[in-house]
């Protein structure tokens, strides 16, 4: 939702040069007005948003999977996630994810929260949702996609997340999810 343009922060866009325009993200450069009168350039990252789907068994364990992350040079756990096709529903795109990703489908979905992902430089907006009643299938991962399945009860993923294996956002707010539906005793 954007602000209104009356509002004391706002940031007017003078110019907008286009640096970038990829398959996943464009890159471009603003050049903004501040609220003091003078001028800033600003660096922005535009995305399509995504969702990520945390995966819920009958026996309270989180499915994630260990997937290489390329800008990190290394493996890290998540919940599946995945980029929305442009005019994508979020929630047909978390059930094509879950399903790719580990094979699953969920006869229940919840939606979480939608979130800014990194709103300092990025428009990227995260839809998280809850599968539960979950019915096992085959996995389908694209074609350049190589992901590892797990299942995890919430203490191993809080010991992953201490061992820094678990370090994105969108896993890292599942867990606090996660212990909040524990605490109020709906997991």
């Amino acid at each position: 939702m954007k602000q209104a343009q009356h509002d004391s922060l706002y940031e007017k866009t003078i110019a907008t040069k286009k640096i970038y325009d990829g398959k996943i993200i464009s890159v471009q450069v603003d050049d903004v007005e501040l609220p003091n009168g003078h001028t800033a350039k600003r660096e922005i990252v535009k995305h399509q948003g995504a969702v990520a789907v945390m995966p819920i068994t009958e026996d309270g364990k989180l499915i994630v999977v260990r997937q290489f992350r390329k800008p990190l040079e290394r493996s890290i756990v998540e919940i599946p996630a995945g980029k929305l096709e442009r005019g994508e529903d979020p929630l047909e795109c978390a059930k094509r994810e879950l399903e790719e990703e580990t094979g699953f489908k969920a006869k229940e979905y919840k939606h979480i929260s939608s979130f800014y992902t990194s709103p300092g430089f990025a428009d990227e907006l995260l839809h998280l949702y809850m599968a539960t009643g979950l019915v096992e299938g085959e996995c389908k991962p694209d074609e350049d996609e190589f992901v590892e399945v797990m299942y995890v009860t919430l203490e191993e993923a809080r010991k992953l997340h201490e061992a820094g294996e678990i370090r994105d956002a969108k896993t890292v707010l599942a867990l606090f999810v996660m212990e909040n539906e524990r605490l109020n005793q709906r997991l």
